[in-house]
């Protein structure tokens, strides 16, 4: 088993990292306040994975509440947030109650915003099962819905007790779902750990084949970089750098999301595309090379990524960004890379260079 602890004083938790991890409930089980939790899952996961959960639970002596919602990016929304609600309060919940998410990032979102915000916080524990979730979203307290003018606009820092990344769940994971969680995977590499990318380039296709000992070493080495990160600027206030660094290619990818409507586009799927974005200004700020760009743009398609953004038109890109959690006083920050493996928030990119970013990534 990998083991990864993310270090916040108290608050501080650990990230396990193995293959059948679903059916140890011993792991889970100190990190439980009483022995009844409320397990928030989806009508894709719940059919998959949720019974060897809670058999597993079960035969601890935990009671167990499935909540099942629906599933995909259209879904993370009040209605589902006030399915939660609705079920805790059925089933009278109390602030001893651990909530556990049991699917990728949506759910992770959903369950960990539920936790924040019912009777003022309870406890929380995170079993993400797509790529992008154990990578990215389940680690480092995040969560939220999205709003019909921005994603993940509405939310609550929570830290989860615990994070049980299961690599088994990455079995029957779409060959799609699987590329869109590489997204994020590259992101550490291009951010902070060259090492990494320069690995992942010499992997990638192993990885796309599910080579469960690389996609181990994957999962550890980006929760690795999340959790250090995380630890230096749990809320994302640092001036400069810190966590806002993480969102590289995030702010276009947002605008993708939103602009194409919730669920048309896998978040990792338009984070690659905006990543190309982000690279292209990056490369017109003298900062990166052609070179550089075709280095990006030439792994993002060995993972199975698309590398053009949707044509929306830069106008609305720049409308859609204009409600990103990034802008401050009225600045858009830009997460752009000085060098490969080097990242920095950027303000002062003049707005024709954002604009002929956009389109040079959205033609052809």
């Amino acid at each position: 088993m990998r083991r990864l602890n993310l270090a916040l004083a108290e608050r501080s938790y650990p990230i396990l990292i193995s293959g059948g991890l679903l059916s140890r409930a011993d792991l889970i089980l100190p990190f439980l306040r009483t022995a009844r939790v409320a397990l928030v899952s989806n009508t894709t996961v719940a059919p998959l994975y949720l019974d060897v959960l809670a058999q597993a639970l079960e035969k601890v002596g935990v009671g167990v509440t499935p909540i099942i919602l629906p599933d995909g990016e259209a879904h993370k929304n009040w209605a589902s947030l006030n399915l939660i609600y609705d079920a805790l309060l059925e089933n009278r919940f109390d602030r001893s109650t651990t909530i556990v998410a049991l699917g990728g990032g949506v759910i992770g979102d959903l369950a960990g915003f539920a936790a924040a915000t019912y009777q003022r916080g309870v406890p929380f524990i995170q079993i993400p099962t797509t790529l992008l979730s154990q990578v990215d979203s389940s680690v480092g307290g995040k969560t939220g819905i999205n709003h019909p003018r921005g994603k993940n606009m509405v939310g609550a820092f929570w830290q989860p007790r615990l994070v049980l990344a299961d690599t088994d769940t990455l079995k029957t994971l779409l060959d799609r779902e699987l590329s869109a969680g590489l997204a994020e995977v590259i992101k550490y590499g291009l951010i902070r750990d060259l090492p990494f990318l320069d690995w992942l380039e010499a992997n990638m296709e192993s990885l796309l084949a599910r080579d469960g000992e690389l996609l181990g070493h994957a999962i550890e080495r980006s929760c690795a970089n999340k959790a250090e990160v995380v630890a230096a600027d749990e809320y994302e206030t640092a001036a400069a750098g810190g966590r806002a660094l993480l969102n590289l290619g995030h702010t276009f990818g947002h605008a993708i999301e939103t602009g194409m409507g919730y669920g048309e586009w896998l978040h990792g799927e338009a984070v690659a595309a905006g990543t190309m974005m982000a690279v292209e200004l990056s490369r017109r700020l003298g900062w990166l090379s052609a070179a550089d760009v075709e280095r990006v743009r030439t792994l993002l398609v060995r993972a199975g990524l698309p590398v053009k953004g949707a044509d929306l038109g830069a106008e609305r890109y720049l409308e859609l960004m204009s409600h990103d959690k990034k802008v401050v006083a009225g600045s858009l920050r830009l997460v752009l890379l000085k060098a490969l493996g080097d990242a920095v928030t950027y303000a002062d990119a003049p707005r024709e260079e954002i604009v002929a970013a956009i389109e040079s990534c959205c033609r052809g």
